[in-house]
């Protein structure tokens, strides 16, 4: 079976794709080395004698796992706008605005190479999630919500009313 052959990118557009696939290895080079170095190397070494381990180290270790690990999580994002940027070069949509559809300048593009929105976009969704964003109340240690046995907020909402 034959597949769709791909649209032919020329100029500019043809850089910007260089650019993002450049960017796209710095990152996977750079996922593997946090991989290898933070998570692996611990699991490996110290936390095999975890129980003879100083309590200060053992949380230090747990500090760096858990910011190689927020590392990697925004890495993993960075590669998913990407893969959807690249994508837009294919199709032939890349440079255009996903909210307004008015071409995003190259100026924003070269800065941001998988740019989604015009900065008037990008703002304009900063402001409305900022006012819509709500956060979740922490029920416990844990983070476990109602389903997993916490309490529900209505239990909070009537224990703080009659406070």
């Amino acid at each position: 079976m034959k597949s769709k052959p791909a649209l032919k990118v020329t100029g500019w557009v043809a850089k910007q794709r260089e650019r993002l696939l450049a960017l796209k290895d710095t990152l996977l080079d750079s996922m593997v080395g946090v991989g290898k170095d933070s998570l692996r190397s611990r699991a490996e070494g110290s936390e095999a004698s975890a129980f003879g381990m100083h309590t200060a180290d053992a949380g230090s270790d747990a500090y760096d796992r858990d910011f190689a690990l927020s590392l990697l999580s925004q890495e993993r994002d960075s590669l998913f706008e990407i893969d959807a940027a690249l994508k837009k070069i294919e199709t032939g949509t890349y440079g255009n605005c996903e909210m307004s559809g008015k071409p995003i300048p190259h100026a924003r593009l070269e800065a941001l190479p998988f740019a989604r929105y015009t900065v008037e976009c990008q703002s304009e969704l900063e402001k409305t999630n900022r006012l819509t964003r709500v956060r979740q109340p922490v029920t416990s240690l844990f983070g476990l919500g109602e389903e997993e046995g916490g309490e529900s907020e209505e239990e909070e909402t009537t224990t703080e009313t009659k406070e």
